[in-house]
């Protein structure tokens, strides 16, 4: 079973705010911070606001449009009671704040329990879910995002590739944007096409992915629940600028910010990092990323911001404008030895 939060932030908000319940609303950023929508209402979606979207556009969409900030200690803290709740009816793998999957596949008949989960998420936390319940991930988390709000889908074995026929290609998990217009220029636009299409044809444009991609268009999908997701491939914090900055002096206290906070991320999940790396963007939105690595993993704050710094420092023009920079933490491994401290050649 797949378990997708309907709006989950907007939702949280209407718990201790209930006169914002039925509105069009979002949770995001400023029109005036450059932030982007991270929730919208369904009253807001409605009227095409949709998540990481402007919320600039938003307004413009909805002059009487709602923005409020998200309460992340109260979105967790909600998230940890629907997650507790679902580990009472089998192993979870936890996908995000607000979604995860959970197996069933040794229960008799699940779906009389799926139904008793969903009704044991809303009473005793008064937030509404999707559910999709399959024989695979795949199609899982489709048929749970089938009839949203509050949907309940189950799609039965040997009926996944029928299900999946009418619909877009990109509802297929690891379709994006890019490979759903190749497949568009092949005359192949739904998963029924994608399931049928002729596999000497997608091999010669998809080369050794052509037979995964035929396989999910057909609803099969191998992967297992994993209960531990294992250690994260990245810890990261960014940060983009109401106004275009090229003051070195505060691009390098943001910088000095962004290796406090992942410094805390790192210490707090009892991790060390070999490659710290520095993400810029300039006033054109041209992107970049640079990093450099140590022998000795570090997880504390003046080694992650001297590394941030040097980075920064080699690739900065003096006097350009930065519209966002970013600071990473990735080759992470659990602490046996700490990097007591190095010090840059003069």
């Amino acid at each position: 079973m797949h378990l997708d939060m309907d709006a989950f932030y907007v939702n949280v908000h209407v718990l201790d705010h209930p006169d914002d319940a039925a509105i069009p609303l979002v949770v995001g950023g400023k029109p005036e911070s450059r932030g982007v929508v991270a929730s919208a209402s369904y009253e807001a979606r409605k009227l095409g606001i949709r998540s990481a979207m402007p919320t600039s556009t938003a307004v413009r969409l909805c002059p009487a449009l709602k923005i409020v900030s998200p309460d992340w200690s109260r979105i967790r803290g909600c998230s940890k009671l629907v997650m507790e709740i679902l580990r009472q009816y089998g192993p979870v793998e936890q996908i995000s704040v607000d979604e995860a999957y959970i197996e069933l596949s040794k229960v008799a008949d699940p779906l009389p329990l799926v139904d008793e989960m969903v009704t044991a998420v809303f009473t005793q936390t008064n937030l509404p879910a999707s559910v999709g319940l399959a024989t695979s991930k795949l199609v899982a988390k489709v048929a749970s995002d089938h009839e949203k709000p509050q949907g309940r889908t189950v799609v039965l074995p040997e009926f996944e590739a029928i299900f999946l026929s009418p619909m877009s290609t990109r509802a297929i998990w690891g379709i994006g944007p890019r490979t759903a217009e190749k497949l568009a220029a092949m005359d192949i636009e739904t998963c029924g096409q994608l399931a049928v299409a002729d596999m000497g044809s997608l091999r010669r444009q998809f080369g050794n992915q052509a037979e995964s991609l035929q396989r999910r268009a057909r609803g099969v999908d191998s992967r297992d629940v994993h209960v531990d997701r294992g250690l994260p491939k990245s810890i990261s914090q960014e940060w983009t600028f109401n106004r275009d900055v090229a003051d070195p002096e505060k691009l390098k206290e943001q910088i000095r910010k962004q290796a406090e906070s992942v410094s805390r991320s790192l210490q707090k999940r009892n991790l060390v990092a070999n490659t710290i790396k520095i993400k810029l963007r300039w006033s054109d939105f041209t992107t970049f990323t640079r990093q450099k690595s140590v022998t000795v993993g570090i997880d504390d704050v003046d080694s992650i911001y001297r590394l941030a710094e040097s980075l920064w420092l080699e690739n900065w023009e003096e006097g350009r404008a930065v519209r966002l920079i970013g600071v990473g933490a990735s080759g992470l491994k659990v602490i046996e030895q700490r990097q007591l401290g190095f010090q840059f050649g003069e």
